[in-house]
Order: C-alpha cells, then structure tokens, then sequence
C-alpha cells in the first residue's frame, strides 16, 4: 500500500435494529485502537442519530443523498440534513442504487457534487458488469462514470472523498476480483485523474468492494493502488469488519 492513509468503510445496507447496532458498536469502540486506518460506518438514514452518540463525526457516513437542495422531495434526504445529523461521508452511485433505482451517471456527479457543496465527503462508487467485463468494456464503463463526477466535483472534490471500485458481478455474490483484476481497474482510474490532475491522482484514495473478507483482505490491500475498502455483508460483523482493517496495514 502507498503513504496514502488506509479507508475502510462499513456498507450495512438496508440492515440493522437499535439493539444489533448496539451490539456491533460496542464491539467495534472497544477494538477501535487496534485500528490504524480511517474506519467509516454508513448506516440507513435512521440509525445516524445512534452512530453521532458512539462514534466521532468522521468515521459517520449515509448511504445515499439527494440531489436536490431542498423542498417538494418526499422520502429524500438532503446533504444539509446529513451534516446535521453528524455525517461526513456519504456514498453515492452505488450499484444497487443505479441499477435498482435507475440512477445515471450524471445524477451520481450531481450527488456528489451537492454532497460536497454541503461538506460531505463523497464516495463515488464506479463498477461493471458481468455482461460488460466479459466484452472487454470495463474500462470503457469506469471512464465514463469516473468523467462524470469529475466533470462536476473536479479532482480536488474527489480526492475530499474517494473513489469505490465495485464490480457489480462480485457484490454480494462470494466471487471476488483477483488482486490483479482489482489492481488493473483501480490503475486505470488513477490514470484517468491523474491525466487531469497528478497532483490529485497521486492523493486519491481508491477502495476495492466485493465481496471483502477477513480472508482476502490483505491480499488485495498489498496492491499499490488499492487504498482500503468499501464493504457489505462482511461489515455486519463487528470482529470480521475490524479484521479488515487491520488488514490494511501490510
């Protein structure tokens, strides 16, 4: 891993109750020295109140915003209502929310975009297909997300926040990009920054999803463009998502 500083944020997705948070919160403070990286939990919108009374404000992130600023937006959340629930970090353009919930990638730039406005650190996350990797698109499909948000947010934006490479076919299946693969994709998106910006490429920190287990973590967190991780279903345990981040220091 380079001088970058380690990420690692915990994904819980649509999971969780008062008494489970609980639990994983207590478990994850008391191991919480053991911790050299920047460790970030991003919990549905409910349970932020509950993370701002355990946790400190940059290791709080959402798992989306809205793009809008304010008004007639019901069931939205908005980046001003976010900040004042105590987050700094927010993730946007997740797979789950393009593909389930149609978003573009010009309305993943507008979101981190009003993210940063706010003082959010945005998340971008950028990934293919099963379908699009095996038409040799892939790094066809990652410049365009990529261009996107840095057309709205900038570099100096991005590296604020981070970059999140998850190729959707390894989200949430147990399949796992090769240390290679990652580092092949994670490469092309530096190089794609750094084309516009070198000073911000090189400060960048790009994190792998998909599928991240205590098992594979430090395999794929050697890699000299890997910065850390954006992880999901491994992130529900406490103890797993700590390994993880000790992980980091190789």
């Amino acid at each position: 891993m380079s001088e970058r500083r380690a990420l690692v944020a915990a994904n819980w997705k649509m999971n969780g109750s008062l008494a489970s948070n609980e639990a994983w919160l207590t478990d994850f403070t008391a191991a919480s020295n053991e911790i050299a990286c920047e460790a970030v939990v991003c919990a549905p919108y409910v349970y932020l109140p509950q993370l701002r009374a355990r946790l400190v404000s940059d290791q709080i992130g959402a798992q989306d915003v809205s793009a809008k600023l304010a008004g007639a937006f019901t069931g939205d959340v908005s980046a001003e209502m976010l900040r004042d629930s105590g987050c700094d970090w927010v993730i946007v353009g997740h797979s789950e929310r393009r593909q389930l919930h149609q978003e573009t990638n010009e309305m993943v730039a507008l979101k981190a975009e009003r993210a940063l406005q706010a003082g959010l650190r945005p998340l971008v996350c950028v990934g293919e297909t099963l379908q699009q990797r095996e038409a040799g698109q892939t790094l066809a499909v990652l410049s365009s997300q990529l261009a996107a948000v840095l057309q709205r947010a900038g570099a100096d934006g991005l590296v604020r926040g981070g970059v999140a490479y998850e190729p959707v076919w390894a989200i949430g299946t147990g399949r796992t990009a090769t240390p290679q693969q990652a580092q092949d994709a994670h490469a092309a998106l530096r190089a794609q920054v750094h084309q516009v910006a070198p000073a911000s490429a090189n400060a960048l920190r790009i994190v792998y999803g998909g599928s991240v287990k205590p098992g594979n973590a430090r395999e794929l967190f050697a890699q000299p463009d890997i910065d850390g991780g954006l992880i999901g279903g491994a992130s529900l345990v406490a103890a797993d998502f700590v390994a993880i981040c000790r992980a980091t220091t190789v």
